[in-house]
């Protein structure tokens, strides 16, 4: 794949190709022609007049076969050499075509490298600085100086150019290893981010439910221990709530390798949803509505759904409490839930903040909101009960 940088590279000094290359070939022509015409008006057509033609025809032949192969892509370097050597002769023997110099200037700067191009375009300036000064009469010094400062101006011009064409592509170089690094570090948070979402869902669903269904299993177990026929009805009843939770976890567990999906939230509304989540790991909790109810963003209703679960999951776990209520707010530009027990409590100091020493379902429901642009709050004495607090922000659509 090509890159912004191997454009660069490609399209840099070596090139004779664009405007500039344009110019030099109209210059070079112009200044030939010119000379041409000086030549005759001095010399005629007398004495080495059939060599100085041959040597005219020979420099445009050679220049428009190096400017075509430079056109169409091909290495056209090599034949820099047998042009300049043809005009060196041309001059040696008719200082006239010395003009064609400056042309040569930039052909040289355009086909060699510094190291190569300056040496060389300083040896044809001097040679061109020679034949004025021959057939100027050697009275104007000016045509002396004249070409040689015209070489080093042209040099010294294209040396920076060629620092501000490096620097150029080195400035290019950093971008496009910036972006790389910023691509490969969007890359791992992106990974990371959908681990941490996966750890969410599976926490949440099948964690909570194969929690839940253990603990009633359990339960049941040990009142079958005690041989007591007066509970026996009590521990079938756990056992058909833990076969009933198992069999939703494992539906919720095809939903989530499927499409990682909140449950029968398209079946069924937020409320019914909620209270079902509730249930399931506490059989008598309470569901409370505030507010008028309206359309919820499905990734919001999602995140309420499965904090219900992981809260009141807690508190089958933790809490040993009596009462659970969950409270659904609707306020005008946010959803707020609210899940209260009146169970052991705890010090949420070190276990509500997302750090290494809290649980994990406190920190994924922190996560959760926060994610959606909200506030997550634990409130909790021991002896007192607790309260999980989340509020959503939720722009108000129609009424549901």
């Amino acid at each position: 794949m090509t890159t912004p940088v191997d454009a660069v590279d490609r399209s840099g000094g070596a090139g004779l190709r664009g405007p500039l290359a344009t110019a030099i070939h109209v210059s070079f022509y112009v200044l030939l022609a010119t000379s041409t015409a000086r030549y005759l008006t001095y010399h005629g057509v007398s004495g080495q007049f059939v060599v100085v033609v041959a040597l005219i025809a020979a420099l445009a032949a050679l220049y428009t076969f190096t400017a075509v192969v430079a056109r169409r892509e091909g290495a056209w370097e090599p034949w820099v050499w047998p042009v300049l050597t043809t005009w060196a002769v041309l001059v040696w023997l008719a200082p006239s075509f010395a003009w064609c110099a400056f042309p040569m200037f930039f052909l040289c700067t355009r086909a060699y490298p510094s190291r190569i191009a300056y040496p060389v375009v300083g040896v044809l300036a001097v040679l061109t600085s020679l034949a004025f000064f021959t057939f100027s009469g050697r009275s104007e010094w000016a045509v002396l100086v004249g070409p040689l400062c015209t070489g080093a101006l042209i040099v010294m011009a294209y040396s920076q150019i060629e620092r501000d064409g490096r620097e150029r592509v080195r400035l290019l170089r950093q971008v496009a290893e910036t972006r790389s690094r910023l691509a490969e570090t969007e890359r791992e948070a992106g990974v990371l981010a959908e681990r941490e979402r996966l750890a969410r869902e599976i926490h949440d669903t099948v964690t909570q439910g194969l929690t839940s269904s253990l603990l009633r299993l359990e339960a049941a177990e040990q009142i079958w221990a005690q041989a007591d026929p007066r509970a026996e009805a009590r521990a079938r009843e756990d056992v058909r709530v833990a076969t009933g939770t198992l069999r939703e976890n494992l539906a919720e567990t095809r939903s989530l390798v499927h499409h990682l999906a909140a449950p029968n939230l398209e079946s069924q509304p937020i409320d019914a949803a909620l209270l079902a989540a509730a249930r399931t790991h506490h059989p008598r909790a309470e569901l409370r509505i505030v507010g008028t109810p309206i359309a919820i963003p499905a990734e919001v209703t999602h995140a309420l759904l499965r904090i219900t679960q992981s809260a009141v999951s807690n508190i089958a776990r933790h809490a040993h409490a009596e009462t659970v209520g969950v409270t659904l707010t609707y306020l005008p530009d946010a959803v707020a839930l609210d899940i209260f027990d009146d169970g052991t409590g705890f010090d949420p100091a070190p276990a509500g903040s997302p750090s290494a020493r809290g649980g994990y379902g406190l920190r994924a429901m922190r996560s959760r909101v926060e994610q959606l642009g909200g506030t997550f709050t634990v409130e909790s004495t021991p002896g007192e009960g607790t309260v999980v607090a989340a509020q959503i922000p939720c722009a108000r659509g129609t009424a549901a």
